[in-house]
């Protein structure tokens, strides 16, 4: 079998695994809560830096998009497969956000998931008083974020992070 339809038959063979069940790993995205779920966290999050002492409001507003950017990239784009084991491998090449409404682009909840870290970069940049060093922080951690998002970027990866595992050959 040549390796071309070696990757075909895999790639349908898992096409077919993905679709026989639901996802356990991507569904709670779309239940109530999970979005309130999302909001709390950046809440408690700010309200964590907020009480160190030494920390100022400004740079508690940059380490709050720090932290939750990062949480959320190596959440939904760095940690491949799911950690249950019946899905018998049929999601362990793709992220997390790869799996979310099963790879349709624009939904509802994508759609959420790609506000939020905007939303939290504009708060951050007024409250840290459009300072130019917070300003450049806040913005590279939200656009590393957002270009893992986009869908261009569906199952690309770039630096050998994340690169698909070669299954077994027939």
């Amino acid at each position: 079998m040549t390796k071309l339809a070696s990757v075909y038959k895999t790639d349908y063979v898992q096409a077919l695994d993905q679709h026989s069940q639901t996802n356990l790993n991507s569904s709670w995205v779309n239940d109530k809560g999970a979005w309130m779920t999302n909001i709390i966290l950046i809440a408690f999050i700010k309200l964590m830096f907020n009480i160190i002492p030494g920390i100022s409001p400004e740079l508690s507003w940059t380490l709050t998009t720090l932290t939750y950017n990062v949480g959320s990239y190596i959440m939904f784009h760095a940690v491949t497969g799911v950690p249950f084991e019946f899905t018998q491998g049929a999601y362990d090449n793709i992220t997390l956000w790869e799996q979310i409404d099963g790879g349709v682009q624009f939904t509802a909840t994508r759609k959420y998931l790609t506000t939020v870290p905007i939303v939290l970069f504009l708060l951050s940049t007024h409250y840290t008083h459009y300072a130019p060093f917070a300003f450049f922080v806040n913005l590279t951690a939200t656009v590393i974020n957002l270009i893992a998002k986009l869908p261009s970027m569906h199952q690309v990866r770039l630096f050998g992070v994340n690169q698909k595992i070669d299954g077994p050959s027939e």
